[in-house]
């Protein structure tokens, strides 16, 4: 490689993700080959034997005619480059919980937000909340505390509804218990009527503490429930049932749908996935654990255009078996190999605005060696002891430390060599 060069990368296919560098065994039958081919290079003038304590006994006497190049001071990366497919990201089904009768479907490929209706059950909007909890009770009290509940109150005051002040994290919150009803009128001992009817004895109230990421239902809360119900097309009572609103982490798109108008609301109605396009790629799960998030990669597009993406998640799920495929995913097949699925965000959306869907290359950066002296591999000299020299311009000789190699170059250490020396290399 010329002097002046700031930076290569290896490229591994489908390799492990390491930095060592290729076996020794290996290296030292590459070297020797180049050994020759240096003497060869002289015009057979001189030639190198390389003595069995390792240092050689002989120096071509013509090395300074041998072609040379400069070490030079640079970064290298070791990079495993893999197929991944860019697209949604794994579909997520939803499930209703609203029973009745389905009455309204979003068409595939429509995006839903906050607020807004993602089905009809019995001809009422069930809309798209943001958040991790779903509702999984009838939000219909005053005081009750709960995840749920503050997913209801972000929500709406993201949607820009006015909910009152919530209690702090640690206040106790008392809350009545529902009203009971009076036991149906008793019978006296001859089986007469009795004188008074017996009422039950009324339920303590409870007493809950607020934690981190509850919320509480407020007076105000339940007002500004309502005025959403009423915005929204709802019947506005101020109280919300399972299955009222879809929960969801965020803004999605519906992928395919799973029912048709008529079927049950309380049964899987659709696959969707969020609205921004990533690439997944399915990893050897025995280098997949060099890779993460965060990581930065760069993603070759099908018009061989480049641009740099990150991880964004790492999969833990095996997919497909070599044996059976059990467990397998969308693109495992009944004798696919085991992967895992790793999910890579694309930096720029708009480098990928022309493809929906499509096959394309990532790099994923497996070690980096930055300030660096290298040379070309083929500079290497392998000594029969163990070991490597360099063969400066001179004729000389100088053992060196070898470290990364990548990209057709090698990084390297000895006494005198620094960037800009001029050793002999194969042409």
């Amino acid at each position: 490689m010329a002097a002046g060069t700031d930076a290569a990368s290896a490229e591994i296919d489908g390799g492990p993700l390491d930095d060592a560098p290729p076996p020794r065994r290996r290296k030292r039958r590459v070297a020797m080959v180049v050994a020759l081919a240096v003497t060869v290079g002289v015009g057979g003038a001189g030639a190198l034997e390389l003595g069995g304590r390792g240092k050689p006994s002989a120096v071509a006497s013509s090395a300074a005619q041998a072609q040379t190049v400069a070490v030079v001071k640079t970064d290298l990366s070791n990079t495993q480059t893999l197929s991944g497919t860019l697209g949604f990201g794994t579909p997520q089904t939803v499930t209703g919980a609203k029973q009745g009768i389905i009455t309204a479907l979003p068409a595939s490929g429509t995006t839903v937000t906050r607020g807004q209706e993602l089905y009809r059950v019995n001809d009422q909007p069930v809309p798209l909340f943001y958040g991790g909890t779903p509702l999984f009770r009838a939000l219909d009290r005053p005081g009750l505390v709960g995840r749920d509940v503050q997913v209801v109150a972000s929500n709406l005051k993201a949607l820009g509804y006015d909910i009152g002040p919530q209690p702090k994290v640690g206040t106790v919150i008392t809350q009545a218990a529902p009203d009971q009803a009076s036991a149906p009128a008793g019978t006296g001992p001859s089986g007469g009527a009795s004188a008074a009817p017996t009422s039950a004895a009324p339920a303590a109230p409870t007493h809950t503490t607020v934690e981190s990421g509850d919320g509480v239902l407020t007076k105000s809360l339940i007002e500004a429930v309502k005025r959403w119900q009423k915005a929204a097309g709802l019947p506005a009572t101020g109280t919300l049932g399972i299955g009222d609103v879809v929960v969801l982490p965020g803004e999605i798109r519906v992928a395919s749908l799973q029912t048709q108008l008529g079927q049950q609301g309380a049964e899987a109605l659709m696959a969707v996935t969020p609205t921004g396009k990533v690439v997944t790629v399915p990893v050897d799960p025995a280098n997949v654990g060099s890779i993460k998030q965060g990581d930065k990669v760069t993603i070759t597009l099908p018009d061989n255009t480049t641009t740099p993406g990150t991880v964004g998640g790492v999969g833990t799920a095996v997919q497909g078996s070599p044996a059976s495929g059990s467990g397998g995913g969308a693109a495992a097949g009944p004798n696919s190999p085991p992967t895992v699925n790793v999910t890579v965000a694309i930096d720029d959306p708009s480098a990928v605005k022309n493809f929906d869907s499509a096959t394309v290359q990532v790099a994923f950066v497996s070690g980096t060696a930055t300030g660096v002296l290298a040379i070309p591999v083929a500079a290497l000299l392998a000594l029969s002891g163990g070991g490597y020299a360099v063969q400066l311009r001179g004729g000389g000789l100088v053992a060196v430390q070898t470290g990364m190699f990548a990209m057709g170059l090698v990084a390297i250490t000895g006494n005198g060599i620094a960037a800009g020396t001029q050793v002999v290399t194969a042409s």
